[in-house]
């Protein structure tokens, strides 16, 4: 027997062990902030002013003015190791980045709905329903299982499209994932249906207010202006993404052990044996539970889409569905629940997604380092805003919209945040494009696409972190997956660029 262990033991470290020569995400970041402290004694940090802009839906924002870029002192070059009151250094950075924000969502917002949310999905896992739901909804439609891949990528590309869906998807990772390892995908799957498809929609979105509004308004564009051009993007973008999802799971699905996360999914993957018994005990606290899990996601969905909910009132709507389960698994008895049982559920639940809501706050520590995003602060970001501005002037039309999207899409790796990044951004690249014999509505694309598409590879990204701590996916291993397809979406992107240059898209 001990032979047997042994033999099984060896085979697992095997399998582990291509993934485990990837560094771990922290040690990633680490490095990056290390890259980013040295940056602050190489750039002099800079900074401009501000000035209230009316836009065409009459609302009042305070945009960058361009020409009003201003360096700061050279003896203020350069982030100290460490800083006592409250200030920033090097040594600062993981405290920093998680208390900083608000509710509202940079950190602490964020790092708080990634816990609540976790925990409350926590005890409706532990109910034992949601499994139970799957099992049963598989062995009725085993033929047809196929197409939850493309329905859920346009399902999920969609929510990007029209309310920015991002954080919002880490919830629903958690639900996915098991549902796909019954069906014999594996954890990649989910993410690339659920994450993946809603960036896609993010980049290619006609109506989102959480970039192409705001973006639209700083370059004094009217709001949803050239929707076509953008929907027929977003079609096409889906299209493409849904079929590399469907093709990849199917190959998936006929040889597992192709798959990079293979190992872990393996502990985690139903027996297909009991399937059908599975299927058969499902009980009215099971229904119960399927139907509290589906009110609350169609309060959250209208929330978000007609009252303007964010991750304060998405976390509090999660809390009530948590709380809710419990109510219905104590009086049901489900998997023997009760009150101190569903408690540990809530705790084991948010702990398992401390590690990504850890990497959220280290993530913005970085941005911290370099001065933070804001216009008005003197930052290395500010002025690598500004030195870009300047050395697109004067490049031919088409190659200067590359560029542009270009330089969206590195900017991204520090300001994930979509209106963050058009607030900084639009003011100078607006009226840098009329400069170029750019239209405002080609540079507005290059911050969409730049800003949305980036945000699956970057490890500064708040929703792609939690989202793969969600599905328990390690960042190295993500990017040895997704390199080769980002390559061709970034080609794509170009050739988008390109287009719309030719076009002439105003």
């Amino acid at each position: 027997m001990s032979s047997i262990q042994e033999q099984d033991s060896v085979e697992e470290s095997k399998q582990v062990t291509p993934a485990s020569k990837m560094p771990d995400t922290y040690l990633i970041l680490f490095f990056v902030a290390l890259f980013a402290f040295a940056l602050t004694y190489i750039v002099t940090p800079g900074s401009f002013e501000t000035v209230e802009q009316v836009s065409s839906d009459g609302k009042v924002r305070q945009v960058i003015d361009p020409d009003s870029f201003s360096y700061a002192d050279e003896k203020e070059a350069g982030l100290p190791l460490f800083a006592a009151g409250g200030e920033m250094g090097f040594l600062n950075l993981p405290f920093e980045g998680m208390v900083s924000g608000s509710k509202w969502g940079a950190s602490i917002g964020v790092f708080a709905f990634i816990l609540i949310t976790g925990g409350a999905f926590g005890i409706i896992m532990s109910t034992g329903a949601i499994h139970r739901g799957l099992m049963r909804l598989i062995a009725k439609s085993q033929k047809l299982e196929i197409l939850a891949v493309p329905v859920l990528f346009f399902a999920f590309s969609l929510g990007g499209a029209v309310f920015g869906m991002g954080e919002e998807v880490i919830p629903f990772v958690l639900i996915i994932v098991p549902v796909f390892l019954a069906m014999g995908y594996d954890s990649i799957t989910a993410l690339v249906v659920s994450y993946v498809a809603t960036q896609i929609g993010f980049a290619c979105s006609w109506m989102n207010p959480f970039s192409v509004s705001v973006a639209q308004g700083i370059a004094g564009l009217p709001l949803l202006s050239g929707s076509g051009f953008r929907m027929a993007l977003w079609v096409v973008f889906t299209l493409l993404g849904a079929t590399f999802a469907t093709i990849y799971a199917l190959r998936i699905k006929r040889n597992p052990e192709r798959s990079l996360t293979f190992a872990q999914d393996q502990s985690n993957r139903p027996e297909k044996v009991n399937l059908g018994e599975e299927a058969k005990h499902l009980g009215l606290g099971d229904w119960f539970i399927l139907l509290v899990l589906t009110a609350g996601i169609g309060w959250m969905i209208w929330g978000v889409t007609t009252q303007g909910y964010y991750l304060p009132e998405i976390a509090s709507q999660f809390f009530t569905m948590g709380l809710a389960a419990a109510i219905v698994g104590i009086i049901f008895r489900l998997d023997g629940m009760t009150a101190n049982s569903a408690i540990e559920a809530f705790r084991h639940g948010a702990g398992q997604l401390l590690p990504a809501a850890l990497v959220v706050a280290f993530a913005k520590g970085i941005v911290l380092v370099l001065g933070g995003d804001g216009a008005e602060t003197p930052s290395v970001l500010n002025t690598i805003l500004n030195s870009a501005s300047q050395a697109l002037a004067g490049l031919p039309e088409t190659l200067a919209a590359s560029c542009m999207f270009l330089f969206q899409s590195i900017f991204n790796f520090f300001v994930t945040s979509g209106s963050g990044q058009a607030a900084l951004t639009m003011p100078i690249m607006a009226p840098l494009s009329d400069l170029l014999g750019v239209s405002r509505q080609v540079a507005v694309l290059a911050f969409q696409l730049g800003d949305g598409l980036t945000n699956i590879l970057v490890p500064t990204s708040a929703a792609l972190m939690g989202c793969l701590g969600a599905a328990k996916v390690d960042w190295g291993t993500w990017i040895r997956f997704i390199a080769k397809p980002m390559l061709v979406v970034f080609i794509l992107s170009f050739l988008t660029m390109v287009l719309a240059v030719v076009l002439n898209f105003n």
